[in-house]
């Protein structure tokens, strides 16, 4: 493990450093600029307990957000109502990555796959944490080609 990136929390858990967390998920979900043309919006540090890092277009808020202490990582799509936030709890409108991925897995062929694995094939992933991000970057970039704002 390299030092500065990480530390222990008082449970013995590996925490990801704010600055490192920001870099890796900029680096992973590069894409977002490049294919999708999201703006890197927002870059929220809570201490060492939440990073988020929040991406946006006219349609949408991606937020990718982790609470460090409780080892909480998740991938939102908000699709903005007029211009505003929906309600967290507004299923229609606030969309878990894991959630789309299960509706469109069946739309996604092998050979997509393969591309999107073919994409992601230099970056690395060192910890736990970047394993976790990594697949979330992979799985929101093929969501996003099937995806319908």
């Amino acid at each position: 493990m390299i030092k500065g990136r990480y530390r222990i929390n008082i449970a013995n858990e590996i925490m990801i450093d704010s600055k490192h967390f920001e870099k890796y998920v900029k680096e992973v979900f590069s894409f977002l600029e490049l294919e999708f043309n999201l703006i890197l919006d927002k870059i929220i540090v809570n201490g060492n307990a939440l990073y988020e890092v929040t991406y946006v277009d006219k349609s949408k808020i991606i937020s990718i957000s982790y609470e460090n202490i409780e080892d909480y990582f998740q991938v939102i799509i908000f699709k903005l109502k007029k211009g505003q936030l929906p309600d967290y709890d507004d299923k229609a409108n606030t969309i878990h990555l894991s959630v789309l991925r299960n509706e469109l897995l069946t739309q996604i062929d092998k050979k997509e796959f393969q591309n999107n694995n073919l994409y992601f094939k230099n970056k690395k992933a060192e910890s736990g944490i970047e394993k976790m991000l990594l697949k979330a970057a992979k799985d929101l970039r093929i969501c996003l080609k099937y995806y319908k704002d």
